[in-house]
């Protein structure tokens, strides 16, 4: 177990290096990327990502889960601001530190910044059926499953399934109310 709190912070160019090792096959990039990335995982894909998240309406927030000053998780929400809607996307715990339970409180922290934003009513999410820890912590914070998109995805000779979670603000002010805990905050962004 770590010996300090979760922190989470916005993702930087200095968190880059720590995550380059932690995808060791094209399938793994591809669960966490989707197939739009190449093997092995550059520091020039992640500078691209980190070249959105600038501006008044960036295209996505990025976010860092620390742990004893080391890069334990990583989340992306891509924004559409038109629709007031977020897709919580390329979501990794450091292999490392899997087994620990740092996802839950990550991603409960990563979606209250995003609710903190009253510009935003829905976030949602696609991850692979056969995903079952994900499915798992998504449906701890309260995402719905609202539909699978069969044979979405083709990684190699495999066909994949995809199944769309949503999270609307109501729904997550509830489970807020509720009085579900928080993590150590340490962002330069409000979101």
């Amino acid at each position: 177990m770590p010996t300090t709190p979760l922190r989470v912070d916005a993702f930087s160019e200095a968190h880059v290096p720590e995550m380059l090792d932690w995808f060791s096959s094209l399938e793994a990039l591809v669960q966490w990327g989707g197939p739009g990335l190449s093997f092995p995982l550059e520091a020039a894909q992640l500078e691209a990502m980190l070249a959105e998240t600038e501006g008044a309406e960036p295209e996505r927030l990025m976010f860092a889960g620390i742990v004893d000053g080391k890069l334990a998780g990583h989340a992306q929400v891509a924004l559409d601001w038109a629709n007031g809607v977020g897709r919580l996307a390329r979501v990794a715990i450091n292999p490392r530190m899997r087994g620990q339970g740092l996802a839950q409180p990550f991603l409960r922290e990563v979606t209250r910044r995003f609710f903190a934003d009253p510009a935003f009513e829905r976030l949602e999410l696609n991850v692979y059926t056969f995903n079952e820890a994900a499915i798992r912590t998504y449906r701890s914070l309260g995402f719905q499953e609202e539909g699978v998109r069969r044979s979405s995805a083709k990684v190699g000779d495999a066909r994949w399934d995809t199944a769309i979670y949503g999270l609307l603000r109501g729904e997550w002010a509830e489970r807020a109310a509720a009085g579900a805990p928080c993590v150590q905050e340490n962002a330069q962004r409000t979101l």
